[in-house]
């Protein structure tokens, strides 16, 4: 049989945990909303800039140039997916995703069809600019986008 000789001492972290107090789950969410909005502006900036690059980027010349190429248009559309889903704009992570998707599935020992990434480059833009009642015009940009990608990647086994 064991005796404990000593009282044992309670630490302060189960005292902070067993207490009352912090925010409740409402206005931590209020909190955090509030937060990330103030930094709507600096992420549109980073969509813009983004997708500015993405049309910037100019075609390969050849195979050996593909890969280089096809790595600036990934690192731009994934850009714009990583400013742009805090606030939810699912439409332009969408487009930016298939984009992704389409140069995932590109095979390395093919020319790539670089109208994929301008037709890409263009929805995105649209897709910045029209407001966001334009639910139809939305759809259809990435309906459109969506065929491309059925009709460019394999079919997945």
């Amino acid at each position: 049989m064991a005796v404990i000789t000593h009282a044992r001492k309670k630490s302060n972290l189960s005292r902070m945990i067993d207490s009352p107090g912090g925010v409740s789950v409402g206005v931590a969410l209020a909190q955090a909303r509030a937060n990330i909005e103030a930094k709507r502006a600096e992420a549109m900036a980073v969509v813009e800039t983004q997708i500015a690059a993405l049309e910037a980027v100019t075609p390969p010349t050849g195979l050996e140039d593909q890969a280089f190429r096809l790595n600036e248009a990934y690192r731009a559309a994934n850009a714009v997916i990583d400013a742009a889903s805090p606030f939810e704009l699912l439409d332009l992570c969408s487009a930016a995703s298939g984009l992704c998707d389409l140069i995932d599935g590109a095979p390395a020992d093919k020319t790539f069809d670089w109208r994929i990434v301008t037709v890409h480059a263009r929805s995105l833009r649209l897709l910045q600019t029209l407001p966001v009642e334009e639910t139809a015009a939305r759809a259809t940009v990435l309906d459109s986008l969506r065929m491309v990608s059925r009709r460019k990647l394999p079919p997945a086994d």
